[in-house]
C-alpha cells in the first residue's frame, strides 16, 4: 500500500520498446527514469519480447508491462495483469494518464506506423489515442536510417510535434558502422525531463526574425576534397527549431549536415563561406535578431584544382583567410537587430569568449569548450557561458536543445533591456 501511494505522487510516463538489439538499452532507461522521481510504465511490442522479456520490465517497474491489446497479453509480470475488463480499452486509459510517451528503441516499422496512422498493436493504438508528447528514440541498421522513407517518416513525425532524439553513429549489431545506433539512455532521459519542465507555451519571441546559420562550412581543394571542420549543426538547428516554437519567424541558413529540417523554419542551403556571406548579407534586412552559429572556415585554398589531385608525394596547399562574416553583419545590422555570435575555444575559454565579443562588436557570444568528448563536436550535449558586456551566465552540460531555450531566454532578456535604453533616452 505504501509502495502504490508513493506511485500515484510520482509523475507517470510510458516507455514503448520496440524490437531490436537496443532494447536491451530501454531497461536503463527506466532505471534512470525512476532515479529522476518518475513512474515508468512499460509497454512492448511483440518483437520487443525477442530480446528481452517483460519480466524483467515488470521487476523494475513494479507494473505490468502491456505486450498486446487483448486478454492475457494486455498485462505481463505482475497480479495487475488479471484486471477485470483491462485489456480492451486499456491503450485508452493508458493514452489518458500517461504524461509523456517515450519510444526507445523505435524501430523502421514503427515510426512508419506513426507516421501513416497505422493502429495494429497496443503501441501503435496509444500513440494515436495519447494528447501527451511523444519522444521517439531510433534505432536500426545505417542503410535503414538513411532511407528515403524513413527520412520522409520522420520529417512527417517532427512536423507534427514528436521530439526525436537523434542517434548517434558507431558500430551497429549488423556489424556496420555509421548511424542508427540508440541515443545513450541518459540523453533520452535527459529530454524527458526538459518536457516535463516545459513552462506553458511562451510566444516571447513572437514579432521577431531570427536569422539562424548552422552547420559547417567547406572549401573545396579539388573536385573531391575540401578544407571542413567537425560541427554537426545541431546547435544551430536546436536554437532555429525552439525560436520558431516561441514564435518567432526563423531563417536558417545551413552548411552542409546530416540533419533534418527544423519544422515550420525557411531552410536556404549553402556551402562554402563565401555562398554563406551572400546569403546572409542578403537576407540581414529581414532579421531582427541574428544567431551566428555555423563553424565557418577560416581559411580557403587560393587555387583550387580544376581536377583530382593525384596522390604523389607531399604537398602544400596555399591558403588565404575567409571573409569575416560576423564582423560585416554588426556593421550593416539595421538599428535594433541583436546579433549573438558563437566562439568554439579549447582553451581559455572565457577570455577568448569575451575577446572575440570586443573584436566583433556583437552583442552576446555563446562559448564553449570543443575539447571535451561529452559537450563538444557531433555531441546531443553541450555547456558553456553566455558572454554580453554586463557579466557571464553560465550554461551547465545539457542537451543542445535545453541549451537552445536557455540562449533564447538570454537574447529576450537582450530585447527587453534594448527596449528599456531606448525609451530612456527617448525621455531624456
Amino acid at each position: 500500500m505504501q509502495g502504490a501511494a508513493m506511485s500515484a505522487e510520482r509523475v507517470k510516463v510510458t516507455v514503448g520498446v520496440c524490437g531490436g538489439v537496443a532494447a536491451y538499452k530501454a531497461v536503463e532507461l527506466v532505471r534512470l527514469l525512476q532515479d529522476a522521481g518518475l513512474d515508468p510504465h512499460v509497454v512492448m511490442t511483440r518483437a520487443a519480447e525477442e530480446f528481452v522479456r517483460p519480466l524483467t520490465f515488470a521487476a523494475i517497474s513494479g507494473h505490468k508491462v502491456i505486450t498486446g491489446l487483448w486478454g492475457e497479453d494486455a498485462g505481463a509480470g505482475t497480479d495487475e495483469s488479471s484486471v477485470e475488463g483491462g485489456s480492451v480499452i486499456e491503450h485508452i486509459n493508458e493514452a489518458q494518464t500517461t504524461r509523456v510517451l517515450i519510444v526507445a528503441p523505435a524501430t523502421a516499422d514503427t515510426l512508419a506506423k506513426f507516421a501513416h496512422g497505422l493502429a495494429d498493436d497496443f503501441l501503435s493504438t496509444m500513440f494515436l489515442a495519447t494528447t501527451a508528447p511523444v519522444i521517439v528514440a531510433p534505432a536500426m541498421n545505417v542503410n535503414m536510417w538513411e532511407h528515403a522513407a524513413t527520412r520522409a517518416n520522420i520529417e512527417t513525425l517532427k512536423a507534427r510535434g514528436v521530439h526525436v532524439v537523434e542517434p548517434g553513429s558507431g558500430y551497429l549489431a549488423c556489424g556496420m558502422v555509421g548511424g542508427g545506433r540508440l541515443a545513450e539512455p541518459a540523453a533520452i532521459a535527459a529530454v524527458v525531463g526538459e518536457i516535463l519542465a516545459e513552462p506553458a507555451a511562451t510566444t516571447d519571441l513572437a514579432g521577431e526574425t531570427v536569422l539562424v546559420t548552422a552547420g559547417g562550412t567547406r572549401e573545396a581543394i579539388d573536385p573531391v576534397r575540401f578544407i571542413g571542420n567537425r560541427s554537426s549543426g545541431k546547435m544551430g538547428y536546436a536554437v532555429a527549431g525552439a525560436a520558431r516554437r516561441r514564435g518567432a519567424r526563423v531563417i536558417v541558413i545551413s552548411a552542409p549536415t546530416a540533419l533534418t529540417a527544423p519544422a515550420g523554419c525557411e531552410m536556404v542551403s549553402v556551402v562554402t563561406a563565401e555562398e554563406m556571406r551572400s546569403v546572409v548579407m542578403a537576407r540581414l534586412g529581414e532579421a531582427t535578431v541574428v544567431v551566428m552559429a555555423a563553424a565557418v572556415s577560416d581559411y580557403r585554398v587560393v587555387r583550387v584544382a580544376a581536377q583530382k589531385l593525384k596522390r604523389d608525394g607531399a604537398r602544400t596547399l596555399e591558403l588565404e583567410p575567409t571573409e569575416d562574416i560576423l564582423t560585416e553583419i554588426v556593421a550593416r545590422r539595421r538599428a535594433g537587430t541583436l546579433v549573438v555570435g558563437f566562439a568554439a575555444e579549447t582553451e581559455n575559454v572565457l577570455a577568448n569568449g569575451r575577446g572575440k565579443l570586443e573584436r566583433k562588436g556583437v552583442d552576446a557570444v555563446v562559448v564553449n569548450d570543443v575539447s571535451s568528448c561529452e559537450t563538444g563536436f557531433d555531441t546531443n550535449w553541450n555547456a558553456g557561458a553566455f558572454v554580453t558586456r554586463d557579466g557571464v551566465v553560465e550554461m551547465p552540460a545539457t542537451t543542445k536543445s535545453a541549451m537552445a531555450g536557455r540562449i533564447l531566454d538570454e537574447v529576450v532578456g537582450l530585447r527587453v533591456r534594448a527596449t528599456a535604453d531606448l525609451r530612456g533616452k527617448a525621455r531624456i
